[in-house]
């Protein structure tokens, strides 16, 4: 900054950190649809959408300014950012949310559109499927409980399984990843994980059930299936 004194290089300073500190902040805002709120994060040109379903009771306590109370430690809710240096634009969904009118929501702003559903939030999937999302992902999914309630397996769309072999949490086993393979044939393929850090509760996200430790890969994982679905 030539030319400028102190008090003024000090004050050009300040405003070129504020600058940076505004392009760098995320685009993410709280969206009503279907009956309740939802995070909408918009990448930059988006590629797709995904609709993230996080686990647990499904209840974030969205506020009208985008912050939200609960579920802040779930996989889904703690990488929805990360999806948008991939090019997808996301949809973090509330309980109270249809997932009909998700669905409807994000074809409006870039297709295909994918359902990712992570734990007991994978329950949700079937209700999902009347409004034929491109494609469906299951994160530590409850298996035989999805399969049961969807039936016939020809309503699947493409369909991406994201597991971890050392899973320990008894809703959702490792050995229960080859039925429901053997289920939906060639509308599933399964993704296996390994590594990562595996504490506490054996069926919450700071364990290998939440994929701890290896966020990246997930996100890596799911964005290339996504990305992959026909338009």
């Amino acid at each position: 900054m030539i030319g400028l004194g102190p008090r003024l290089r000090a004050v050009a300073g300040l405003f070129v950190l504020a600058v940076l500190i505004a392009s760098s902040a995320r685009a993410e805002s709280a969206v009503d649809v279907g009956g309740a709120r939802a995070l909408l994060e918009l990448a930059a040109a988006p590629k797709g959408s995904l609709i993230l379903v996080p686990g647990g009771d499904g209840v974030l306590d969205i506020k009208a300014d985008g912050s939200f109370a609960k579920l802040a430690g779930n996989q889904l809710v703690r990488t929805r950012a990360a999806y948008a240096r991939h090019g997808l634009a996301t949809l973090t969904v509330d309980r109270g949310v249809d997932l009909g009118a998700a669905i409807d929501h994000m074809r409006a702003i870039a297709s295909p559109v994918a359902v990712v559903a992570t734990s007991r939030g994978s329950l949700r999937i079937p209700a999902a499927l009347a409004k034929k999302p491109d494609g469906i992902v299951l994160t530590s999914a409850f298996l035989d409980a999805v399969s049961s309630k969807i039936g016939n397996s020809s309503r699947l769309p493409p369909t991406l399984v994201v597991h971890h072999r050392g899973d320990g949490c008894h809703h959702t086993p490792p050995a229960g990843v080859a039925p429901f393979k053997a289920w939906g044939g060639e509308r599933v393929s399964v993704q296996w994980m390994e590594g990562g850090r595996d504490e506490g509760d054996p069926c919450q996200a700071r364990g290998h059930h939440g994929f701890a430790g290896i966020d990246g890969d997930v996100v890596a994982q799911v964005s290339a299936f996504a990305l992959a679905l026909k338009r």
